[in-house]
C-alpha cells in the first residue's frame, strides 16, 4: 500500500490545503492528513477543532484520515508505515525551506517528499492570512471551505 502524509498546523484548513490532499489521495492509495500539535503555540482553534473539521471537509475523500502528531515527522512516519511527505508550494521562498526540509528527512529516515506546486488560484493563501483577514471582519469565502469560514465567524462574531 502506498500511503503519504499532508501535515501541518491546518489552523485554520484551506482551500489551498485541500487542493493538496485531494491531489495527493489521487496518487496515493491512503493519506494521512497529520496536525501538528505544537505545544509552544496557541492556535485560533484547538488541535480537536481543527481535526474535526478536516474530518468534515475530506469525508468524501475514502481514502484520506485525519490525526494529530508531536515531534519529528521521519519518526511519525516510521511508526505508521509512511513512506512519503506531500507538501504544497505557494513560492520559490516555500521550495527553499521545503527543500531543505526534504533533505533532512530522507537524511534521517529514507522518507521521501513529494513537492507539489499548489493551484494558481490558492497561491497567494496562508492560514495567517486568512485568520488575519477573518479578524477584521473580511469575508473569507473561496479561501476556505464553507465549515471554516462558519467557524471563523463563530470565532470573530463582532468583526
Amino acid at each position: 500500500m502506498r500511503r503519504a502524509v499532508c501535515p501541518g498546523s491546518y489552523d485554520p484548513a484551506t482551500n489551498g490545503h485541500l487542493d493538496i490532499v485531494e491531489r495527493a489521495a489521487e496518487l496515493f492509495d491512503e493519506v494521512v492528513v497529520a496536525v501538528l500539535i505544537n505545544k509552544k503555540k496557541q492556535g485560533l482553534f484547538s488541535v480537536e477543532e481543527r481535526m474535526e473539521m478536516l474530518r468534515a471537509t475530506t469525508a468524501h475523500l475514502s481514502n484520506v484520515r485525519v490525526d494529530s502528531w508531536h515531534g519529528l515527522l521521519v519518526d511519525y512516519c516510521r511508526d505508521n508505515g509512511i513512506a512519503a511527505i506531500a507538501k504544497g508550494l505557494r513560492s520559490v521562498s516555500d521550495f527553499d525551506y521545503e527543500l531543505q526540509m526534504a533533505q533532512m528527512n530522507r537524511e534521517l529516515s529514507g522518507v521521501e517528499t513529494l513537492l507539489m506546486s499548489n493551484n494558481p488560484t490558492y497561491s497567494y493563501l496562508s492560514s495567517s492570512l486568512v485568520k488575519e483577514v477573518a479578524t477584521y471582519g473580511g469575508d473569507v469565502t473561496g479561501m476556505v471551505p464553507d465549515l471554516v469560514r462558519d467557524r471563523l465567524r463563530t470565532k470573530f462574531p463582532d468583526s
